[in-house]
């Protein structure tokens, strides 16, 4: 790092703001708290309202002189090695639209892998980038999907000369890391760019033993959410970029074209200061994460029905290639718990809300903000579970395919499909029809179901059976889905 990394540029302009007493005869509307519901004000503290202000002709002047977010942004991208960062209020699922349009546009080919985040389907669908699916290695043993190889990167370009670059995601929200390098090398030896969806991965650059992140690994444009491994606020994402095959100055246009015109100073601040934070004492806070995250998993591992995922179960030969220790994935291996059941006991009895559930899995994420004070809770917390689960009967069944079964023909590309005429059936009626939109499971958001693609009875039957043990699908037009939405034949 060759710049001043104690100096915050956002933190320090809000700070003068609020000490000169200045005036502002625009909006926000509250004016610095004074005209913000009393009751609110009591809830949310005035320090929300003090930092909500208007980016320019507020924190800065109308013409942007002080320069303060390109400042900050300057030390984002010198404190993780990439040639340029962008600063984004509209969370990582608008920072991986700039970067997709910053690729391809419409009709252009673009390789992704299949187990990509919805914001990238939403990207594909606004755009009419046409996707070439990468298929993601899947663990048949333990029902899960890791990033897709180089080598299977390398059979889609050649299939596919034409396509504009790569798009994978890595991490998982599950921790399972790509090789990232060798994926950028099948890109850049084509010319080619590659795109890193690595909204998990915020710290990834300031500790040794953690993954390779992607700038250090060749990616060419990197998605990364501060506010879900980093201490950034929820919203908080930057991309950064290296290399001469993405113009900056594209890359900007295109997440201007995607962004709000009214961002939130107060998400700069904290998108500034995590910086600050991590550059002066990131190596610091995550040697004492990892440790945390060891003694963790291994108290986990002692509690009777539980299997904390590891290296050995993640890592290998058509698995995936490295491992982030700090999502904690805990295998639940008694029949009467799923992480559905786990996730709701473990709200509503002691208070404690897990990251991530599916039908056999929780993830309890550990980050540099956790001590002992956290994680006895917690290991308390999990140990209550497995007593009180002896009594319970066993978990109702999903019926999850085989790998296989759960990939379904892309009949037409998702734009189409989402914008034809369409009309909802029945589940048990909608084998054989075309999707006309995603159905996801959330968290982790990798839909199921795209548009365009042609629904199939295994498929359908995982999602119905999902729903019944406890699966959340926010985004279906029919949460309970009972019907699903197609496109007229």
């Amino acid at each position: 790092m060759s710049m001043d990394h104690t100096q915050a540029p956002v933190l320090e302009a809000l700070d003068a703001y609020r000490s000169n007493g200045s005036l502002a005869f625009t909006p926000p509307g509250h004016k610095q708290a004074r005209g913000a519901d009393p009751e609110t004000r009591r809830v949310l503290g005035d320090a929300v309202f003090f930092g909500d202000l208007l980016a320019s002709g507020g924190l800065d002047d109308r013409r942007r002189r002080g320069q303060y977010l390109r400042h900050a942004e300057e030390l984002m991208a010198d404190a993780v090695h990439a040639d340029h960062t962008f600063f984004t209020t509209c969370g990582s699922s608008l920072s991986v639209k700039a970067a997709m349009l910053s690729v391809a546009g419409p009709g252009d080919h673009l390789l992704i892998g299949r187990d990509a985040h919805k914001s990238v389907v939403s990207a594909l669908i606004l755009s009419g980038i046409v996707p070439v699916w990468v298929e993601p290695r899947w663990d048949a043993e333990r029902h899960l999907a890791h990033a897709p190889s180089a080598a299977d990167f390398e059979a889609a370009l050649k299939a596919h000369p034409d396509a504009r670059g790569a798009l994978v995601t890595s991490p998982t929200p599950y921790g399972a890391c790509a090789d990232l390098a060798a994926i950028a090398d099948v890109c850049h030896r084509r010319g080619l760019p590659l795109i890193v969806d690595e909204a998990w991965g915020a710290h990834l650059p300031f500790h040794p033993d953690l993954p390779t992140w992607a700038m250090d690994a060749g990616a060419d444009v990197c998605v990364t959410s501060i506010h879900k491994m980093g201490s950034g606020l929820e919203q908080g994402s930057v991309f950064h970029l290296q290399g001469d095959l993405v113009a900056p100055d594209v890359l900007k246009n295109r997440a201007d074209l995607w962004g709000t015109t009214s961002p939130s100073v107060l998400i700069f601040a904290g998108l500034d200061g995590w910086r600050r934070q991590m550059a002066l004492h990131g190596r610091e806070l995550l040697t004492r994460a990892l440790e945390l995250a060891g003694e963790v998993r291994a108290g986990i591992e002692a509690i009777d029905g539980m299997h904390v995922n590891d290296r050995r179960d993640f890592c290998g030969p058509g698995l995936a290639d490295d491992l982030d220790p700090l999502p904690v994935v805990v295998d639940l291996t008694g029949p009467a718990l799923s992480g559905y059941r786990a996730a709701d006991w473990l709200r509503e009895h002691r208070g404690i809300d897990v990251h991530l559930a599916d039908h056999r899995r929780i993830n309890v994420q550990i980050t540099h903000a956790d001590s002992h004070e956290t994680t006895r809770p917690l290991l308390r917390a999990l140990r209550d579970l497995a007593d009180a689960a002896r009594d319970w009967d066993a978990a109702p069944p999903v019926e999850v395919p085989d790998p296989d079964e759960l990939r379904m023909e892309q009949a037409c590309l998702p734009r189409d499909a989402f914008f034809a005429r369409t009309e909802d059936v029945p589940v048990d009626k909608a084998a054989g029809r075309v999707a006309a939109e995603m159905v996801t499971p959330y968290p982790p958001g990798i839909p199921a179901v795209l548009p365009g693609e042609r629904l199939t009875e295994p498929v359908l039957d995982y999602l119905s059976s999902g729903v019944e043990a406890g699966m959340n699908l926010p985004d279906a037009a029919d949460p309970s889905f009972r019907t699903v939405r197609v496109t007229q034949d």
